[in-house]
């Protein structure tokens, strides 16, 4: 037991002196801040528009016989463009939202400092990605690199020209009007030169890149981190993800929210990817995106702890019994808060094992059962409290199978857990035993 607690404050010394501070400035950098928060403000356009693609593409098999299923494809063929619109208009230029909102969120770090105006930010930003991403050809604006294929860039561009907006303030580079000037207008003037700027700087750049290489930028800052994206949707990158993520987690830093904005550039251009390939009926490619993570690797929320939760509402503990049935509404909507800080778990040693075990064995099996096609790839973006059994069968086109899945791995997790908690447990009953002998022994006194 010495020897496993030595171990123990080895590896917690580890994560709380070296990993939880470089995780805590990388997490309150206001690069990574307006990135994690771009990319959630535009996550409602990419959920409507991942529901419309599942209609569309209904999951059944085109020689089917059922009649319900059979006038779902029938209807979805015929009326296949009027259905993808919204699709087009949502996840197709996803990357669209993603560079307005980082600019946004990024100006909104410079309002006191600098002065600068985030929405200002926003429209400089969507013009220059427009202007590298998809210029103008025959009449038309092509979009094949406005969805996954141009997150990277939109994320380049939002950055470069707020910070280039930032300079220029510093240095007091621009028109200067009277203080008698309505803001809106001098806003609108301060704009003139950071367009020029852009204008000068990025579209040389792209007309050079076109020329030599056949390529726009987002084409080519693909093809740069192609290698880059091929290793996170392996499985040892998977489970470093979920490795660190967790051992955050137990260190009481919220390692979910870090790991997930540090890989939601990687995840939404997997899932573009897999949203082509559907298109065009073609094998999907990628495993490792948010759905992924969500309902089959943290189901019930970090650590897994539906399992645990399901181990605590048949405990003896009073204490544990009391969290299973408080936490268990809420585990099934992968909200676990109040298990992993009820029991307690953040920086229990009883449960460190299980905790960075559980998420990393659903890894494994559901990554297995992906690659080897026992269940269908994810398509939609879902609600991360979407119920796992649905939301699982939801993100993979409602694909049944994997709720069948989410329910294997749940009881995978509790057989993990169990022999962790049999052991808290009894730390626990030998506790609450002492606690009533020594207050039947306070009544006793006061009885006499």
């Amino acid at each position: 037991m010495s020897a496993n607690h030595a171990a123990f404050n080895l590896i917690f010394r580890f994560v709380e002196n070296y990993v939880s501070p470089i995780a805590g400035r990388i997490s309150s950098q206001r690069h990574v801040m307006a990135i994690r928060d771009g990319f959630i403000s535009a996550m409602p356009f990419m959920i409507v528009g991942s529901f419309l693609l599942v209609f569309a593409y209904p999951p059944f098999s085109p020689d089917t016989t059922w009649s319900f299923a059979r006038a779902w494809l029938d209807m979805a063929k015929q009326f296949e463009g009027q259905i993808l619109t919204p699709f087009d208009m949502t996840m197709g230029i996803m990357s669209i939202y993603i560079c307005a909102a980082i600019a946004y969120n990024l100006g909104k770090h410079y309002v006191k400092s600098h002065q600068l105006d985030p929405f200002m930010c926003a429209m400089l930003s969507l013009m220059a990605f427009l202007l590298v991403a998809a210029p103008k050809t025959k009449g038309t604006l092509p979009v094949d690199s406005l969805g996954g294929t141009g997150i990277f860039t939109a994320i380049l561009v939002a950055i470069y020209c707020v910070e280039m907006m930032r300079f220029l303030k510093v240095h007091n580079i621009g028109i200067r009007l009277p203080d008698q000037v309505p803001p809106m207008i001098k806003n609108s003037f301060d704009l003139l030169i950071p367009v020029l700027v852009v204008v000068l700087t990025l579209y040389p750049l792209s007309l050079v890149i076109q020329s030599q290489f056949g390529m726009l930028i987002p084409q080519a800052i693909m093809s740069i981190f192609k290698p880059l994206v091929s290793a996170a949707d392996s499985l040892p990158a998977i489970l470093l993800a979920v490795l660190i993520g967790h051992l955050l987690w137990f260190a009481g830093i919220h390692g979910a929210a870090i790991v997930s904005g540090m890989l939601q550039m990687f995840w939404l251009t997997n899932l573009g990817a897999n949203q082509t390939a559907l298109a065009a009926s073609q094998p999907l490619p990628h495993i490792f995106m948010e759905a992924f993570w969500t309902f089959f690797i943290v189901i019930g929320g970090s650590g897994a702890t539906m399992g645990l939760v399901i181990c605590y509402l048949r405990s003896r503990s009073a204490h544990l019994r009391s969290i299973g049935r408080l936490s268990v509404v809420p585990s099934f909507f992968n909200i676990n808060e109040p298990v992993i800080f009820g029991t307690p778990i953040v920086m229990n040693p009883v449960f460190f094992i299980p905790f960075l075990l559980a998420p990393m064995v659903n890894a494994v099996l559901a990554w297995a059962a992906m690659t080897f096609d026992l269940i269908g790839r994810v398509i939609s973006v879902v609600p991360w409290t979407a119920p796992a059994p649905i939301g699982a069968a939801w993100a993979l086109g409602w694909d049944f199978r994997a709720a069948i899945l989410v329910v294997v791995l749940a009881c995978v997790s509790a057989i993990i857990y169990f022999p962790f908690f049999k052991v808290y447990e009894k730390q626990l009953l030998e506790q609450e035993a002492e606690e009533a002998q020594r207050n039947a022994e306070e009544d006793n006194q006061q009885v006499a």
